[in-house]
């Protein structure tokens, strides 16, 4: 954090803050700005950040539409500017955020260095804390301290960054599935940290998962974890398989991270030809049975394609994690996050390919790493890296 003295006597604290902005030619932006961090309210403290991770949700943000096979580097060693053009026939799904410059990171974890007079904040000071703030690729966040989570003693940053974004969303799907009268789910892109979470949740409550992957070295490691039901989407039998997976488990509802494509009507005639086995008398409608596939994700950006060989009791639909939250309620969430906190270093266990510093994430090799959001190739940000306390 640096200091600098305004003309009133002020002293102004700033920290660097990874910015992404896209201008009206078409031109995305990234890079890094001197921000001010103001002093903490009686009810605030001060974060310096530590570790946060760049989910696929922060991909989006940071690159939004742009082709990044169009990349350019330029500015300095010390201060990158990363550039790429945004395709014509996209801009105008992006119209609303033309000419801002907005901050990007939805989550992460740091150690509380200043505090506000409450003893609400006054007690997080020195402590390691979580945080789901925004703008988490910054040096430090003045946030609420109603907004940190006091991680156990002895956690670091790192195994604390990922708290809330894919283990609320993994625990936020077998809520769904319960609320919605289904009793096994599918999930595809099951080999993410995220769907590793998943199947360790589902082993341990006893629920039905079929994991579906898109190559044999993915599906070899979540059943080297356990796994029972792992289809490959890119074997010649994967609709057999997934068919019978879905006869054994009797699964009616899955969570689609790939979007795109036809995956999501690949699993939802699979789901009708299970269900069908079981029916005594034919029916043009289909089974009777509601299957649903919410899309929570985008890997495959293209249009989602329905083939409807699934008979009429279908649904597809999408899923975010904020309005199911909201639709919770507080009380319901608090005993979701215990149940992170407790399990942090177990079933919410995240892991790592890489932890670079904001200058280091601006350039172009790392980009071209993690900006594949391929399984194994998870980055953390660490704000402060290299930066002298």
């Amino acid at each position: 954090m640096s200091v600098t003295t305004a003309p009133n006597g002020h002293k102004a604290k700033t920290g660097l803050q990874l910015r992404s902005l896209i201008r009206d030619d078409g031109e995305l932006e990234l890079s890094l700005v001197d921000v001010e961090v103001p002093a903490p309210q009686a009810d605030e403290v001060v974060v310096r950040v530590e570790a946060s991770p760049i989910n696929p949700s922060d991909i989006a943000n940071m690159f939004s539409v742009a082709d990044m096979n169009t990349a350019q580097h330029a500015g300095t060693a010390a201060a990158p500017v990363v550039t790429a053009r945004i395709p014509k026939e996209r801009m105008s799904a992006v119209a609303g955020r033309i000419g801002q410059s907005m901050p990007v990171g939805n989550e992460g974890a740091g150690v509380v260095v200043e505090a506000g007079s409450s003893a609400e904040a006054q007690a997080l000071l020195g402590r390691t804390v979580a945080l789901l703030g925004g703008a988490m690729y910054s040096q430090y966040r003045c946030v609420k301290a109603s907004q940190c989570m006091a991680l156990p003693d002895g956690t670091t940053p790192a195994e604390g960054a990922a708290c809330f974004v894919n283990p609320l969303t993994a625990l936020g799907m077998i809520e769904t599935m319960r609320h919605d009268g289904h009793r096994a789910l599918v999930h595809t892109a099951a080999a993410s940290n995220l769907g590793q979470m998943l199947n360790r949740i589902c082993l341990a409550d006893g629920i039905p998962l079929v994991n579906v992957v898109r190559d044999e070295k993915q599906a070899s490691l979540l059943r080297s974890m356990g796994a029972t039901h792992v289809c490959n989407s890119t074997a010649p039998t994967f609709i057999q398989d997934l068919t019978q997976a879905l006869a054994e488990t009797g699964a009616t509802i899955a969570f689609d991270a790939v979007g795109g494509g036809p995956l999501a009507s690949q699993i939802l005639g699979c789901m009708e030809a299970a269900l069908t086995r079981s029916m005594k008398e034919y029916s043009r409608y289909g089974s009777p049975v509601h299957k649903q596939v919410y899309l929570y994700g985008t890997l495959d950006p293209s249009p989602t394609m329905l083939s409807r060989n699934f008979g009429v009791a279908y649904s597809v639909g999408g899923w975010l994690l904020t309005p199911f939250l909201q639709k919770i309620g507080p009380a319901r969430e608090a005993k979701l996050r215990e149940r992170i906190v407790a399990e942090l270093k177990t079933t919410f266990a995240s892991h790592y390919t890489k932890a670079v510093s904001l200058v280091e994430a601006l350039q172009l090799d790392e980009i071209a790493v993690y900006g594949k959001r391929a399984t194994g190739t998870k980055y953390l940000i660490n704000p402060n890296k290299g930066v002298a306390r």
